[in-house]
């Protein structure tokens, strides 16, 4: 019997051998596991403090970003301004041109109507002055001669100078 024991014993020993060896194996998996969890959350901290980084980058550059468009519109408003200022000043010193004629939302587009009106108003003075050439009249009354008496007749020289009318 006491081989029986023996024999019986060695089973439970082994299978006692065996769990023991899975209990060390799941230990060291879960030792792996745990360390590969702390690495994952490092990583994971690290990544969220690259997103916190970025938020606040991002923010930065939208602060930046809302100042520039009031920037820029503020500049667009004194560009609006000093354009309208030039093109009255530009107004004021063509006073031969008509105002209408000088346009424009830039310095660059004033100065071009103001090139464009110079030339349809120099055309227009052109036309009108070679139209009163055309029909221009000698200034005053004409001069005043004795009527040329060479192609009458003797009795028609006669009644001219005896004031009388033609018969």
């Amino acid at each position: 019997m006491a081989n029986t024991e023996n024999k019986e014993k060695e089973p439970g020993e082994d299978k006692l051998e065996r769990l023991k060896v899975k209990v060390s194996q799941l230990e060291s998996l879960v030792a792996d596991r745990e360390a590969d969890i702390t690495q994952r959350d490092g990583r994971i901290r690290g990544l969220e403090q690259d997103i916190t980084e970025r938020d606040n980058r991002i923010a930065s550059l939208e602060q930046s970003l809302t100042e520039s468009e009031e920037r820029q519109k503020q500049l667009e408003e004194n560009l609006s301004l000093a354009v309208t200022s030039y093109r009255q000043t530009v107004i004021s010193a063509n006073p031969d041109i008509p105002e209408e004629l000088i346009k424009g939302e830039s310095l660059e587009a004033v100065e071009q109507s103001l090139a464009s009106a110079r030339k349809l108003v120099d055309k227009v003075k052109q036309g009108l002055e070679a139209e009163a050439m055309q029909n221009r009249f000698p200034g005053g009354a004409p001069a005043r001669t004795a009527p040329d008496l060479s192609a009458l007749s003797a009795k028609e020289k006669i009644q001219y100078a005896i004031g009388g009318a033609s018969s």
